[in-house]
């Protein structure tokens, strides 16, 4: 089984969370532990490419630059395995 680095990791929270997910769905989604989200997620709201509505709505959703960052990820990734 080949290892996720960092970017893999984020690249699938934000793919999960492009409609809204809770907490939960994010861990068993991506296979990490509540621990790591924690400091998944503080990097990814600091770096503006998740909005943690938790206190509205409960849910965590990717922000347009998230997904633009999903989008510059995919490319790469196909790139790199063309």
């Amino acid at each position: 089984m080949k290892r996720r680095n960092n970017m893999d990791i984020m690249a699938e929270i934000l793919r999960i969370a492009r409609k809204g997910a809770k907490k939960t769905h994010l861990v068993y989604g991506a296979n990490i532990n509540f621990k790591l989200l924690g400091e998944y997620l503080n990097q990814l709201e600091g770096a503006g490419l998740i909005a943690n509505n938790v206190e509205r709505d409960g849910l965590i959703r990717t922000t347009e630059r998230g997904k633009e960052y999903l989008n510059y990820y995919q490319n790469l990734k196909q790139f790199k395995a063309g």
